[in-house]
Parts: structure tokens; C-alpha cells; sequence
């Protein structure tokens, strides 16, 4: 069955500024997907409401392709650390995902309490 999801945002990590890759990012309004291989594929999601924490790295030769790297962290039992690799605009990309994960928390009325109250699940 096949299900349509609507992306806000969509790119694959590049390789010297080109998607020579078999990794895809996808952002929807709820979940960011990563997905890797070509002939064995492994999917990987993270709900927005979950992420902690976003940050930007740009090493020299990412800078002068104009890609960075995206880290997510959340408090996803299974994939709490998500990175982006390799992706063009990455100002900006980390700018929807945090717009989007605001927007996600509002909708849900998730407070910093049901975060920090995964947080201590997590270390017991």
C-alpha cells in the first residue's frame, strides 16, 4: 500500500555539491526521514515534537560547495542523534526544522515538562 506523504523539504547527501548518494532527507510537517541504500534500505524517523536540540556544522570544503551538516538530537529510543550530511542551503534547512518543530511542539501542546520527562525514562 502505498502511502503519499507531503514533504516541506527534500534533498540527498551530496558529494562534492553533487547527489552522488544513496542517502535521502525528507522533512513533513510532523517527521524528518533519513533513508540509506540502494539494494538493502534502512529508513530512519524522527517525530519533531521529540528533538531537543539542532545544530550547523560547515567544515572548509562544505563551505565552499555551500552544503553543512544538520545534527538533531531528540528523545527517540532508537535514533536519538540524526544527522544530515552533506545538504545544499543549511542556514536554511536548519531554520524550517526548527519553524516546523515549534510549530509541531504548539499543535500538541508539548512543554519542556513532557521533555525533560522523557529524559529522566531514558536514564532509569
Amino acid at each position: 500500500m502505498a502511502v503519499n506523504i507531503e514533504y516541506l523539504w527534500k534533498d540527498r547527501r551530496r558529494r562534492m555539491g553533487m547527489p552522488l548518494s544513496f542517502t535521502k532527507y525528507a522533512l513533513s510537517d510532523d517527521r524528518i526521514f533519513l533513508e540509506k541504500g540502494l539494494l538493502n534500505m534502512n529508513e530512519e524517523e524522527v517525530q519533531l515534537y521529540r528533538v531537543r536540540d539542532i545544530s550547523l556544522s560547515i567544515t572548509l570544503w562544505q563551505r565552499i560547495f555551500g552544503m553543512g551538516t544538520i545534527t538533531i538530537q531528540s528523545n527517540d529510543k532508537t535514533h536519538p542523534t540524526l544527522e544530515i550530511k552533506n545538504v545544499l542551503h543549511p542556514r536554511e534547512v536548519k531554520e524550517m526544522i526548527h519553524d516546523q518543530v515549534e510549530t509541531v511542539r504548539k499543535e500538541r501542546n508539548v512543554g519542556v515538562s513532557e521533555l525533560l520527562n522523557d529524559d529522566m525514562d531514558l536514564d532509569l
